[in-house]
Order: structure tokens, then C-alpha cells, then sequence
């Protein structure tokens, strides 16, 4: 049978005119459940003008992209969010010797999130909480805008022979990883709440986004080693990527989280769209699950347009010896699509159902989820549910025979 999903009929959090990192989008929510009682926390993408962060007179507006936070005591039907001010935001320097942040080791590294925080993702291992984000060096204009009129926000030194990025598109997109304190959290003690890492991606490669790892180390080639899932732009300028130049999911294997960004991790080609709802580009939505002792659930969302937008699925992924996992079934069908007025599209062109977090209490899976790029939706379903139906399709979304 076809999994039934509950979904809230209007915008668990929606803009706030007026408040200027929240005014015009509030979106894309990672979700995590408190050990320690019923709490749900969640990070949410939130964005608005602000003029007064303007590179130099003369270009638009400039909309930095900041992550605020909410609570749910009630298995997310009501949140509380917290505008008085970001859990974490940029820094939107535009100077190149400021363009630096102090990682978890207390170096000066280049910070990649200096202009946009976008699209969390919360995970543990081994005991630590991490949320990952996609960032961008400098803050876009009205990203919405088809047809833009005025400069980037792009300081003039960009590009040239001191510029010390060393990057070809400072528009490219770097996934960062940060260390998460629950506890301080869930106080709004925000500034002890994040410490950044390190880079997971390096935007001199690719455009590269949808970055998170399983909440487990794997042993791959004989050492146990971090695996990551990633969405590189286009996977071929990766080896393990080549003759595939959609936007597709990839796996990553690296003995430090601190090496995937370099040519110490080793990578694998996961999946690419094979679908009419998933033409476009396909990327992983949330931090896998396990739901056996060598299986894991992974939703992920796929893009066409016109027609489908973004639309989500599931697929499972199985470990191997000393291998990396791989996919042995996943489900041909969309299983979240945008069907709510408020779901469908107003700034943005899309239907648009992105899904950026997933928790399971008892047999119950709540979704937290971005509707048409501008507000938050949260959905439930049975987790066996899914599982089951998933798993009447192999590995290319063909049905099994019984």
C-alpha cells in the first residue's frame, strides 16, 4: 500500500515583515529531537534586504542568508520561533583580509559562509551534534529575480592577482560543517551554540550542495573511515563522476572530516536522475536513517521543469564489505509534491516541496520541509510504512515480483 502522508494544512512559520533576516523567506528547516525530552529544535533559512551590507553604492540590495530557530513541544503541529535575532549568521565582510573565521582548532581558515548560511542539515556521531550549511562567499540580491538589474554584490578585488580565495566563481557554493551544542541551543545561547570546522567541499572543484554524512563511520578499503553524501553540480569533474553531467548524488569516504575537501577522500557516483520527475537534478534530502543492521533509508528530492519542480522519494541503501553502500531499492513514484496553495509558486516559478530534515519517534516520521522556497511545512508518515512500499522496487525503481 502507498504510504499516507498527514501534512499541516497552513505554514508552520512563514516571513515576518519587518524583520530584516526574515522578511521576505523563512525556509529549508533541519529538525532534532532533545535526548533529553519531547523538544523538537529546528534551524530554519531565513532571508531579507539589507541595504546597509551593500558592497559599494550603486548595486542591489543585498540579501544575506542567516539560520534562526524554532521549537516544537508537541511532535511539530505548533513552533515557536524565535525572531529577536539569528541563531547564526554571516558576516557579509567585504574586505579580503576580514573574509577569514577561527575554526574548531582555533586556525584563521578562510570562511566560505561569509556571505549566505543556507539549508541545514542536523546529524550526530559519536556523541557529537553537527549541522551542515551551504554557503556562499559574498550575500546574492533578490535571488528570485529572473531578470536583475544593478551590480553583484562583489567587492572589485575579486578575481584579481591578491584575491585570496583563489576562486574562478565566488558564486560557487561551499558546504561547511559546524559543530552543535544542543544544550545551547535550546537556552538561545547562540553564541556558544556553533563552532565552525572546517569546509567539506571545495568550491574550486564545483558547485557543490545537499552535503551531509551518515550518523556512523564505515570501513572502506580497510579503514573506517566518514562517508559523506554530496551533490556536486556537475559530477564529472570528479573521476568517479565522469560522463555524468547533471546535477547527481555522490558518496565520499575520508579517515578526518577535515580531508573530504581535499584529495585525501575518495569518492564514489551514487545515483542520477532516471525519472520524468527527476530530469533536472537529483540531490539527498535529509541524514540518512538505519533501519536494519546494514540498511539505511535516504529521501532525496528530484527537479523538473516545467511541470513536476521539486518533488520527493525515498531510496535504501544497503552496506557492503569494506565498500562503500549501495542503492538496492528505490521508489519510482513522488511521494511528497507541493498540493497546498501555499505550497505552490509565488517568487520562484516551482512547485516546490524541499525536505531538509527527518526524525523518527516511535514509528512515526516527521518531515520538516521547505514549501515553494519561502516557508515551512512539516509532514508525517509511518516509517514501516515506507520501508515496505520502498522495498517492492529494486535498485532502478523496477517492481519485484512477489
Amino acid at each position: 500500500m502507498k504510504p499516507k502522508f498527514t501534512y499541516l494544512t497552513a505554514p508552520a512559520i512563514e516571513p515576518q515583515p519587518g524583520c530584516m533576516w526574515a522578511d521576505t523567506m523563512v525556509l529549508n528547516p533541519a529538525i532534532v529531537k532533545d535526548p533529553d525530552s519531547d523538544t523538537i529544535h529546528m534551524l530554519f533559512r531565513a532571508t531579507g534586504p539589507c541595504p546597509h551590507k551593500k558592497a559599494f553604492p550603486g548595486c542591489r540590495d543585498p540579501y544575506p542568508i542567516f539560520l534562526g530557530y524554532a521549537k516544537s513541544e508537541d511532535m511539530g503541529r505548533t513552533w515557536e520561533a524565535d525572531f529577536s535575532r539569528p541563531a547564526l549568521e554571516p558576516s557579509v565582510e567585504y574586505d579580503k583580509d576580514k573574509i577569514y573565521i577561527k575554526d574548531d582548532q582555533g586556525n584563521m581558515v578562510m570562511n566560505y559562509t561569509n556571505g549566505c548560511l543556507e539549508d541545514p542539515r542536523i546529524f550526530q556521531i559519536e556523541g557529537q551534534y553537527y549541522v551542515t550549511i551551504a554557503g556562499r562567499m559574498f550575500p546574492p540580491g533578490p535571488y528570485w529575480d529572473l531578470n536583475p538589474e544593478g551590480a553583484e554584490n562583489i567587492p572589485e578585488w575579486v578575481g584579481s592577482e591578491d584575491d585570496p580565495t583563489g576562486l574562478k566563481d565566488c558564486k560557487n557554493t561551499t558546504s561547511s560543517i559546524y559543530k552543535l551544542d544542543l544544550k545551547s541551543l535550546a537556552k538561545k545561547d547562540y553564541a556558544n551554540a556553533f563552532q565552525y570546522v572546517c569546509n567539506l567541499t571545495d568550491p574550486r572543484v564545483d558547485d557543490n550542495r545537499d552535503v551531509f554524512l551518515f550518523p556512523e563511520r564505515m570501513l572502506i578499503n580497510g579503514k573506517l573511515m566518514y562517508v559523506m553524501i554530496h551533490r556536486p553540480n556537475n559530477p564529472s569533474n570528479f573521476e568517479a563522476g565522469k560522463g555524468h553531467t547533471k546535477p547527481s548524488i555522490m558518496l565520499a569516504a575520508a579517515e578526518n572530516i577535515r580531508d573530504f575537501a581535499t584529495d585525501k577522500a575518495i569518492h564514489k557516483f551514487l545515483a542520477e536522475g532516471i525519472f520524468d520527475w527527476e530530469q533536472e537534478r537529483i540531490g539527498a534530502s535529509w541524514p540518512p536513517i538505519r533501519i536494519s543492521h546494514d540498511e539505511w533509508l535516504l529521501q532525496y528530492h528530484g527537479k523538473t521543469m516545467p511541470g513536476y519542480g521539486y518533488t520527493q522519494s525515498f531510496m535504501i541503501l544497503r552496506e557492503k564489505e569494506n565498500d562503500f553502500p549501495e542503492i538496492v531499492h528505490r521508489c519510482p513514484e513522488r511521494l511528497m509534491y507541493a498540493r497546498q496553495d501555499w505550497e505552490m509558486p509565488d517568487k520562484f516559478q516551482c512547485p516546490c516541496i524541499f525536505a531538509t530534515g527527518g526524525i523518527v519517534v516511535d514509528d512515526t516520521l516527521i518531515i520538516s520541509y521547505g514549501a515553494a522556497d519561502q516557508k515551512v511545512g512539516v509532514a508525517w508518515t509511518s516509517l514501516t510504512g515506507i520501508i515496505e512500499f520502498v522495498k517492492r522496487f529494486d535498485e532502478n525503481g523496477n517492481l519485484l515480483k512477489k
